[in-house]
């Protein structure tokens, strides 16, 4: 201790800061990571739940005295790791989590003093609950809400309310619930509830787009929604355009006809029930025979008790009369013919087609003078495609269709320009050259051409400057030798350095700004015969012979730079 303390008193107070700074850091880390290690050891024992299945799942683990964890929305619990599968086990077995809705264990308690409203509601909350789970059992759903109405009988037809449904879902991140999700959505909710029909179910999501509207379905509402009529028209005049398009390409072409197309359709929903009775056809229906024979006899005998003994004695028979009917009943009646025929819904009720054909077009005369004629097409080749045009939608006269064929300009064919005469050279695209280049220049790639010119005009600057760096250092090279003297012999070295520093320094500057002014003369010149390297090696030469302490101290002052 006494050792920590001499140790602490002879640091300063930053020294001491710093240290005290320090162990603060180094526990608050220690605990952090302790912290962090515990923390880890949690992991997700239900996520996205509800409030109330939230506030049951907490209630249920502080019951059992597990510790867990909450997250800032509270919908996810997190447990210990080595409890996860034991603590799912037990909140599957207490029923939970509930999914914010109750199924039909709602009716797993008998309750004797409920209502018949009551239990009609507590009956529809249970179907809401069984729905709502069945649909969050898709991949794409978060959760889900189901509403559903009942249907209500009445001895008035006109009083009579359908089954209908509403569901409300909520989808995944970034999960998209296709159309064939939705149309099952919509047949899982009408198979389990009674007199609902899969058109009556509305499914939305959580941004309020409509994924299935209900469709009306009584002829009183009106038939089939609009939207959806409008949907099937619009099909059907596509394809009749798609099928005049695909007959009149091989014979016209392709930009040289425009078609179109309306479609009225008959979206009424009905039965139709016949009987045709045929007076020139009967049949016998029955045939029914009778015949009745009847007769008597003349007894004779003596009256009396002998006559009424058992075994009497044999009577006479005298001569006696019967009566004979016959009788016979034929049913016949005509031939009669029941039918029961469902109308269609959607069924083509009148058609209108238009087709309009381009015009050739021809040129007489040349130059400035060209005229245009235009060549309508001939009344045979139009009557063919009014039959090719009938034939490919299934024209029907009788129905009342109407096809319109008729044949005007297009405007793309009357902006065509008249050819150039056949001796006149073809105008040729404007030159990107000016006009002294453009002899020398023309049909070449512009991009290449500059290319090329940037490269030459770098080389024709950049190689003068290097050959006057390279001249440079191998003059100073050559100097470097007979500097020596100089520095060898004191009587030189007194006599040079009889001169100032600071008028060194200004003959070495002047000496330099006369070096680079003739060396930038001889770049802006027109070349010489010589190199410049040459020259500029001829001028410095000169100057060392004729100072040659100056040029010593020069060399001394490049040295002393490199040096640094």
């Amino acid at each position: 201790m006494q050792q920590l303390r001499k140790l602490l008193a002879s640091l300063t107070v930053r020294q001491q800061i710093t240290i005290a700074v320090a162990a603060l850091a180094v526990v608050a880390g220690l605990f952090a990571l302790a912290r962090w290690n515990r923390e880890r050891n949690f992991r997700p024992l239900f996520t996205s739940l509800s409030a109330e299945d939230a506030g049951a799942v907490v209630q249920k683990l502080r019951e059992t005295g597990v510790d867990y964890r909450l997250d800032e929305a509270g919908g996810t619990v997190r447990v210990p790791a080595d409890k996860v599968a034991e603590l799912r086990l037990q909140m599957a077995t207490a029923g939970l989590p509930k999914t914010g809705r109750i199924g039909f264990e709602l009716f797993d308690k008998t309750n004797f003093g409920v209502t018949d409203f009551a239990e009609q509601v507590n009956y529809r909350r249970a179907l809401e609950g069984e729905l709502e789970r069945s649909v969050m059992a898709l991949s794409e759903v978060e959760a889900a809400r189901v509403h559903v109405s009942l249907p209500k009988d009445s001895v008035f037809l006109e009083s009579r309310q359908e089954a209908k449904a509403s569901v409300m879902v909520r989808l995944r991140p970034h999960m998209h619930l296709p159309a064939s999700s939705v149309a099952g959505i919509c047949h899982l909710v009408a198979s389990a509830v009674d007199r609902l029909s899969p058109e009556a179910v509305s499914v939305l999501d959580m941004d309020g787009n409509l994924l299935a509207r209900p469709r009306k379905t009584s002829l009183e509402d009106g038939g089939e929604a609009p939207e959806a009529s409008l949907d099937y028209r619009q099909k059907i005049e596509r394809d009749l355009v798609l099928k005049i398009n695909s007959a009149l390409e091989p014979l016209l072409g392709a930009e040289k006809f425009r078609a179109g197309a309306s479609v009225e359709c008959d979206f009424t929903r009905g039965e139709q029930s016949e009987e045709i009775y045929d007076p020139a056809r009967s049949v016998m229906l029955t045939s029914q025979k009778t015949e009745d024979i009847s007769g008597f006899t003349q007894t004779a005998g003596v009256p009396g008790t002998a006559s009424n003994l058992p075994r009497p004695a044999a009577r006479g028979s005298g001569p006696g009369g019967g009566v004979s009917r016959r009788t016979e009943n034929v049913s016949y009646q005509s031939s009669k013919t029941v039918r029961h025929v469902r109308m269609p819904q959607g069924t083509v009720k009148r058609m209108s087609l238009a087709v309009l054909v381009d015009n050739d077009l021809r040129w007489e005369g040349a130059g400035a003078k060209a005229k245009r004629v235009l060549i309508p097409p001939s009344p045979e080749k139009l009557k063919v495609v009014r039959d090719l045009v009938a034939a490919a939608t299934g024209f029907s006269a009788e129905r009342g269709d109407q096809l319109i064929v008729e044949s005007l300009p297009f405007e793309s064919t009357l902006r065509i320009e008249p050819p150039p005469p056949a001796g006149a050279p073809k105008p040729a695209s404007p030159s990107p050259w000016p006009a002294p280049l453009d002899k020398y220049l023309n049909g070449m790639n512009p991009a290449l051409v500059i290319g090329v010119a940037i490269g030459i005009l770098l080389m024709l600057i950049g190689l003068p400057l290097l050959l006057l760096l390279s001249r440079r250092k191998r003059s100073k090279a050559e100097l470097t030798g007979p500097a020596a003297l100089p520095s060898s012999a004191p009587g030189n070295a007194v006599a040079a350095a009889g001169a100032s520093m600071e008028e060194q320094l200004a003959s070495h500057a002047a000496a330099q700004e006369k070096l680079e002014a003739e060396a930038l003369s001889a770049l802006r010149l027109p070349p010489p015969q010589t190199k410049k390297g040459e020259i500029l090696a001829k001028h410095l030469r000169e100057s060392a012979k004729k100072d040659p302490a100056m040029m010593a101290q020069l060399v001394r002052t490049w040295l002393h730079e490199e040096a640094r």
